[in-house]
């Protein structure tokens, strides 16, 4: 069986951008608290389709508490000769809490989030285009 179903922050504004079939999809990009290594946090891309993604993209912005369900998909690139690869949730997200109020927030610093991979298009992304 192929599912994630989750609960986390999103580090970043939604992304809304529309394929070439006319189908809309709103990428999202969560931390997760426990992911990473030794317990540390972790980052998981979500993808929302159609108008449950465009409703995400209208509401949702950073800091926003979600909760996902979807399957897993994995895509992979080269970027320098290297070969990279990811995974991203393709499925629903529940709005759970508005962004904290900054005097709300704990003195944690803030989580550096690693250097986003280069824009590169999965085989379901080129598979819709394609359709």
């Amino acid at each position: 069986m192929n599912r994630y179903t989750g609960t986390g922050r999103l580090t970043r504004d939604p992304e809304l951008r529309s394929l070439s079939s006319g189908t809309s999809v709103c990428e999202l990009r969560l931390a997760v608290d426990g992911m990473g290594r030794n317990n540390e946090v972790g980052f998981i891309n979500v993808n929302v389709y159609g108008a449950s993604g465009e409703a995400a993209a209208r509401v949702l912005s950073k800091g926003w508490k979600v909760a996902v369900d979807g399957r897993l998909e994995w895509a992979e690139w080269e970027t320098d000769g290297a070969k990279r690869h990811d995974y991203t949730v393709v499925g629903f997200v529940e709005f759970l809490a508005e962004p904290r109020e900054k005097d709300e927030q704990s003195e944690e610093p803030p989580v550096e989030e690693p250097a986003a991979a280069p824009a590169s298009r999965s085989r379901r992304q080129k598979a819709a285009a394609a359709a």
